[in-house]
């Protein structure tokens, strides 16, 4: 095969900085026995690419790291414990926090963590998918507890950054459970992207949240999903949760937090969700992400989850991807951004 391009860190430096991302090459990375090995054809940027290249710190990599989560692409080999996948197999994933990552022409993933892609969609569609649906699924339906077949129908959900990638996902997922969607954005076009994915409701987060969410008829949530900044709303959280309500979170916190009252007083579920948990420790149910994608790429098939892509590049490059975690360090992006091709 010769040697495969990648990019990746050597060291955090920051994203100002030309070579804060490196293209090189090495070998393909040899399937492991449970592996699939995959020709890389799209990718996708997250928040969280921008987090693994910050905890790299001044200690020089060799080789540099390769980031990167999300990707579709084509199967080129199989482990020998690996059924269900061919070569040739389109499929799409969110890969491994522990393992070299997506922004490479190969990669080598855990065959319990793929599922095939939407037949009907392009590889640059079905890369801006994984990450975020796997976390916006565990987070809603198996985190909160919110029923996925409309046993919940009717009740209310807070979405706090609802056009970000998470909240891309979460707008859809939440609707298809029939729930009372009310999410969270600043701008005229985030909230008109909100209300294309689903959003009943938008509102401003600039502005206290309690008199928009009264002026809706809701004084209360049931559940809400913070993906923004668990600590900044705290107190907002706290107050507009409905007793025996449901607060799920993504984001980590910085300073140690008061998880007493006024949260103690309405007995909630306080959950966290990290997409990376299953793989990170090899759970035994790691395979439900395999399933969770197939059932993503069936409803993606038959209309039922959106494409939420926004911006496309036509090159896997050093400087492509620094732009890309460039937007996602600022928040600047709504949707997903996705790059394509080598």
């Amino acid at each position: 095969m010769g040697g495969m391009k990648a990019i990746g860190a050597r060291q955090f430096f920051p994203v100002s900085d030309p070579g804060c991302l490196v293209e090189f090459e090495l070998d393909p990375p040899e399937p492991g026995a449970k592996d699939v090995l995959v020709r890389v054809r799209a990718v996708s940027v997250n928040p969280v690419d921008t987090k693994v290249r910050k905890s790299l710190g001044e200690t020089v990599q060799d080789p540099p790291r390769i980031l990167g989560f999300d990707a579709a692409g084509v199967v080129e080999a199989v482990g020998s414990e690996v059924s269900g996948f061919s070569p040739g197999d389109e499929i799409f994933y969110a890969g491994d926090v522990t393992r070299p990552g997506s922004n490479a022409e190969f990669q080598a993933v855990d065959a319990r963590l793929v599922a095939k892609k939407p037949a009907s969609w392009s590889f640059e569609e079905a890369a801006a998918v994984p990450l975020v649906a796997l976390t916006a699924w565990e987070l809603l339906f198996e985190r909160m507890g919110i029923d996925p077949d409309g046993a919940d129908r009717g009740k209310a959900l807070l979405v706090i950054n609802g056009a970000g990638g998470v909240g891309s996902a979460v707008i859809p997922l939440a609707r298809s459970a029939g729930l009372r969607v009310v999410a969270t954005t600043s701008r005229p076009e985030t909230a008109a992207w909100c209300k294309l994915l689903g959003a009943d409701e938008v509102i401003n987060h600039r502005e206290p949240l309690r008199p928009q969410a009264e002026a809706l008829g809701i004084p209360e949530f049931p559940f809400i999903a913070n993906l923004y900044d668990s600590e900044l709303y705290w107190e907002t959280t706290a107050d507009l949760l409905a007793p025996l309500g449901t607060l799920g979170l993504i984001v980590e916190t910085v300073n140690p937090m008061p998880i007493g009252n006024p949260f103690r007083l309405k007995s909630p579920r306080i959950v966290w969700e990290y997409m990376m948990t299953r793989s990170r420790f090899q759970t035994a149910d790691m395979h439900r992400q395999g399933e969770i994608l197939a059932e993503v790429s069936r409803r993606c098939e038959a209309g039922g989850f959106p494409k939420i892509g926004t911006r496309l590049f036509d090159k896997i490059s050093a400087a492509n991807l620094r732009e890309a975690h460039a937007a996602m360090e600022s928040g600047a992006a709504h949707g997903k951004w996705v790059l394509s091709g080598w």
